[in-house]
C-alpha cells in the first residue's frame, strides 16, 4: 500500500508546478520533497535548436549564475548558435564584398563617361577651328 505524505507548500494535486518526491528521513518518516520543474533550455533566437554548453535551469535561476555558465564565449553567445554565427559571418563577408564590386562597377562607369564627354569636346573644338579657318579664307 502506498504512503499517506501531506503536501507541504501548494495543494495536493500532481501538477507540473506541484511535483513531489517521497523521501525516507533519518528518523524513519516518509516526507515531501518539492521538485523543481524542468527547464527546456536556451533556444537559438534565429533556427530555435537548443544552445550547447549553456544549462538547462529555470528562468530566476540565471541571474544566480555566473556569466561563464549563462553563455558561450564567441560573438552572440548564449543567444544564437555556431551555425547561425557561422552564417550571419559569411552574408556580412559577401554583402560587403558585393558593396566594393558595385563601388568599383560605377567608379569605371564614371570614368568612361568623362573620357566620352572630353571626346566629344575634343572633338567639337577641332570642328569649331576648322569653320574659322575656313571662315577668314
Amino acid at each position: 500500500m502506498a504512503v499517506r505524505v501531506t503536501y507541504v507548500r501548494k495543494h495536493s494535486y500532481n501538477t507540473k508546478s506541484n511535483g513531489i518526491r517521497i523521501v525516507k528521513t533519518a528518523g524513519g518518516n516518509m516526507t515531501v520533497q518539492h521538485r523543481q520543474k524542468i527547464s527546456n533550455g536556451v533556444r537559438c533566437g534565429d533556427c530555435g535548436c537548443v544552445l550547447a554548453g549553456i544549462r538547462h535551469i529555470r528562468p530566476h535561476q540565471y541571474g544566480w549564475l555566473g556569466k561563464s555558465k549563462r553563455t558561450v564565449t564567441r560573438a552572440y553567445g548564449g543567444v544564437r548558435c555556431h551555425k547561425c554565427v557561422q552564417k550571419k559571418i559569411l552574408r556580412a563577408f559577401l554583402i560587403n564584398e558585393h558593396n566594393l564590386i558595385k563601388l568599383a562597377a560605377a567608379k569605371t562607369n564614371l570614368e568612361k563617361k568623362q573620357s566620352v564627354k572630353e571626346d566629344k569636346k575634343k572633338a567639337t573644338k577641332t570642328v569649331k577651328k576648322a569653320d574659322k579657318k575656313t571662315q577668314k579664307k
